[in-house]
């Protein structure tokens, strides 16, 4: 296809989803449900612009999921502004691990008994397809720093984690397929790609963010200066996660996601309770240059303004890797074997999980089930399949493995997207009720 002919296809795309906005707000339908019709559209399936063999390609698309899926876990670390010591981080952090971990060996048990895959190979399409995804999942993440509700918080939450801790059993299944060194007994994958790669991560992220975010805020307080370059701080705090996080040998996705919170924590730690969105409104007021150096809100001006850029670029990746996907669907799996795989994915292992994952918590039963439901696979999946391909993944399996991960995503973006409109305003408006509820029982307490 003519260079200038991408031009015109993603300058319409970009125009018609600024301008239908507010319109999709109010149907039943998600952005990303248009970003993959448009892939579908302009790939093999309909008119042939874009043609791109996931098997042959898989370095390039390892590349800009990878981008896509960083960023977007930065933004969500940037999001949660709930002190770690709440307890509503028991939540994410089961979910992540409990029941991530539950979903991961629930999908290779069908793979092993319903697919007759091998075990390395089903432990491998278990890990591609666990996580949910930060991508995607924006329309029932929290929508401001200073949202506390349950169900997006947790949701926000297990996307940012369970990303890299699918890592380390991505590794497992390569290991059993022969494709990666899992030592004696495993012990080689339990310290280095368990302990040491989750661990590691995580310090890194903490510490640059944290280094980055007081360095930043003493030179804006002290000496008025680093003003005006909040874009330029958003991707070298990224980056330095990113690159220091490979040069140990650590999980970047988790060093991303821990950099985001680590700001965000900072951000709090010198503001208290103050709501970041008071700090926002004075910046959209044309005061952004005396808040930026401002004493007592310049870290919440820092952090607001990192996070706005990094949402600008989440959204650009997500039309780009979601029309790709799209455009990818030629090689879908429509078999008998994807009719029952899907929906028991999403109908019994994910919701089973779940609820054993968060057993004795005090989430009420519908935040369980919309929490259940609400496990949106999407990029994440794509980069993990196209790591294990450009890792040697056998070729034996590639075609049956990317056909069910294709189809897992095509269908959870459909099904997710017609459902995610009314179902969080039905919560909404349960929530509002219960709130009112609780707020008159106490009055007349």
């Amino acid at each position: 296809m003519p260079f200038a002919t991408w031009f015109v296809v993603a300058g319409l795309l970009l125009t018609l989803m600024a301008l239908g906005k507010t319109t999709l707000a109010r149907l039943p339908l998600s952005t990303a449900q248009l970003y993959l019709l448009v892939g579908l559209g302009i790939g093999p399936l309909g008119i042939g612009l874009l043609v791109i063999d996931p098997v042959d390609e898989a370095g390039i698309l390892e590349v800009l999921t990878e981008i896509a899926v960083i960023l977007s876990l930065f933004a969500a670390g940037l999001k949660l502004r709930t002190p770690l010591s709440d307890g509503r981080w028991k939540l994410p952090l089961r979910l992540a691990t409990v029941s991530m971990t539950l979903t991961v060996f629930g999908i290779a048990a069908l793979g092993v008994y319903g697919l007759e895959l091998p075990i390395g190979a089903a432990v491998l399409l278990g890990a591609v397809l666990a996580p949910t995804d930060p991508v995607l999942a924006s329309d029932v993440q929290i929508e401001d720093p200073d949202d506390t509700d349950r169900l997006r918080f947790s949701l926000t939450g297990e996307a940012g984690f369970n990303d890299g801790a699918a890592f380390p059993f991505v590794m497992l299944g390569l290991g059993l397929l022969g494709l990666h060194e899992v030592g004696h007994n495993f012990s080689r994958w339990l310290l280095v790609d368990v302990v040491w790669a989750v661990l590691g991560g995580l310090a890194v992220g903490a510490a640059l963010g944290v280094a980055v975010g007081r360095l930043v805020v003493y030179l804006r307080r002290t000496h008025k200066e680093a003003v005006g370059t909040d874009d330029f701080l958003a991707l070298g705090l990224v980056a330095l996660a990113y690159g220091v996080a490979l040069l140990v040998s650590t999980y970047a996705f988790l060093a991303a996601f821990a950099a985001g919170l680590a700001l965000r924590a900072e951000e709090r730690r010198e503001t208290g309770d103050e709501p970041a969105a008071d700090v926002e409104a004075m910046a959209h007021e044309g005061q952004a240059e005396e808040v930026a150096v401002d004493e007592h809100v310049a870290p919440a001006y820092m952090a607001s303004a990192v996070l706005g850029f990094a949402e600008q670029l989440e959204r650009i990746g997500a039309v780009a890797l979601v029309v790709l996907v799209g455009a990818l669907l030629h090689r879908a799996d429509w078999t008998l074997d994807a009719l029952w795989f899907v929906p028991a994915v999403l109908l019994i292992v994910r919701p089973l999980a779940v609820w054993i994952g968060m057993a004795g918590s005090s989430s009420s039963g519908l935040q369980r089930e919309l929490i259940a439901w609400f496990g949106v696979r999407g990029i994440g999946s794509v980069y993990y399949l196209m790591f294990a391909e450009t890792h040697g993944l056998n070729d034996g399996f590639s075609d049956l493995l990317l056909g069910l991960v294709l189809t897992t995503i095509a269908v959870s973006i459909v099904v997710h997207g017609l459902s995610v409109t009314p179902l969080m305003r039905w919560y909404s408006k349960r929530s509002d009720a219960e709130e009112r509820e609780a707020v008159r029982l106490e009055k007349e307490g």
